[in-house]
């Protein structure tokens, strides 16, 4: 149901086309004869099939994740405060329903899981080349050769600007003294915290109602997103399978216990230790 449009008006809208054309339903429309043939368990196990399901929509959700990304990038780098704002806060949002899916995996206990987990061989979610995509957008360059052999469009992203590449522009843009070699920096490389920067962060801190700063925050919600996702992934695959390695050889929650405290925008939370206490007015 579309919001806000009537079921017969959504009816009439699907079914109104040209004649001589085939009349686009609801189904023809999100192609649901595909997209509803596209879970294949491999065992008669109950629960294989929610297993499938939800890691179908996390793929969905990282496509979507990253559409909003580039979005995000070409507005911050416009110079478009309230479009960034309203991005970076969808993402968030994608990434807080993201996490919620959880609460959903983890009705399936460790036996459940185990009546089909020989079936999935050396399939992983490690192998995500969407989620490895969004890590390269966030910043992320150091990934495994054979990982960006097979995926064209990783070793693209990991050439192309960061989202801190792109906030970078958006503060200079604003009249914030971002150094010059930032701005001209080869954006292969990995980010390193810089001190500049964080002073910058400081100076935008200094009215947190203004625009760059509640931008700084939309980009921080996302940060946190990504990194609450991977807490939650941790628990469930400890939950789950224990010390076991994971399916495909991989270290499982080893893996993602690693990467929890490693935050895509570190000058954003290091700025905190640096902001002043001073009153608040009206205290």
């Amino acid at each position: 149901m579309v919001p806000g449009v009537p079921r017969a008006g959504l009816e009439r809208e699907m079914t109104d086309a040209p004649r001589g054309a085939e009349a686009l339903t609801y189904g023809s429309y999100l192609r649901l004869d595909r997209l509803l043939t596209c879970q294949e368990p491999r065992t008669g196990a109950h629960d294989e099939l929610l297993f499938i399901v939800i890691h179908q929509v996390y793929e969905l959700w990282f496509k979507q994740i990253l559409h909003e990304a580039a979005l995000l990038q070409r507005r911050l780098e416009d110079g478009n405060s309230a479009g960034s704002l309203h991005t970076a806060r969808r993402i968030a949002k994608i990434l807080k329903t993201v996490v919620g899916q959880m609460d959903v995996l983890e009705t399936m206990t460790p036996r459940q899981f185990a009546a089909f987990r020989d079936a999935l061989g050396t399939s992983s979610g490690f192998q995500s080349d969407q989620f490895r995509r969004i890590e390269a957008v966030l910043g992320r360059r150091s990934f495994p050769a054979s990982d960006l052999r097979a995926d064209p469009e990783l070793r693209e992203t990991v050439r192309r600007r960061s989202l801190m590449d792109s906030l970078l522009r958006y503060l200079a843009g604003r009249g914030r003294p971002v150094p010059a070699d930032l701005l001209d920096r080869d954006p292969a490389r990995p980010w390193e915290p810089d001190p500049r920067v964080q002073d910058v962060l400081v100076a935008v801190y200094a009215d947190d109602s203004g625009p760059e700063a509640e931008v700084c925050e939309a980009l921080v919600d996302v940060d946190e997103g990504v990194q609450e996702w991977r807490y939650r992934h941790v628990k469930m695959v400890e939950r789950t399978i224990g010390a076991k390695l994971g399916t495909g050889g991989s270290a499982g929650a080893d893996y993602l216990r690693r990467t929890l405290f490693t935050p895509a925008f570190p000058d954003l939370w290091e700025v905190r230790s640096k902001i002043k206490e001073e009153p608040v007015d009206g205290a």
